[in-house]
């Protein structure tokens, strides 16, 4: 793996991307939460699933502008492993920050969203989308 402008830039991308993804994870959570009254941790995975599928596109097509030999199945199937991870590592960020030591929810979830966004990347950059 090399660290050169271009894996920064990368990167950068998909921080742009994330952000997006945070306001579609959270409008996504805040709706089944608040206003259709899923529990929360449903409320929670519903908003990761969502985020993940425009995130994998927006990923896709413009942080690492591929075209790809493997099909689209196989590419998200990928995206979607790395995902399901993350949104194991997510839940359990919340369940102890929010379950356990009692912080805001929705702090809990921002923490967890920042530790997920670094093995998505690096998990996306080096498997995933690799050229």
């Amino acid at each position: 793996m090399v660290f050169d402008s271009e894996f920064f830039a990368k990167f950068l991308r998909f921080g742009i991307v994330g952000l997006s993804g945070v306001v579609v994870d959270f409008g996504v959570t805040w709706t089944c939460k608040e206003k259709l009254r899923f529990h929360k941790y449903i409320a929670n995975s519903l908003g990761f699933c969502v985020a993940t599928v425009s995130n994998y596109l927006f990923n896709k097509y413009w942080t690492f502008k591929v075209i790809s030999n493997q099909g689209m199945f196989l590419e998200f199937s990928k995206f979607l492993g790395f995902a399901l991870v993350g949104l194991l590592i997510n839940n359990l960020v919340v369940i102890i920050l929010h379950g356990k030591s009692k912080l805001n929810f929705y702090l809990s979830k921002l923490i967890a969203i920042a530790i997920v966004s670094i093995w998505n990347f690096l998990g996306n950059y080096i498997y995933t989308f690799s050229a």
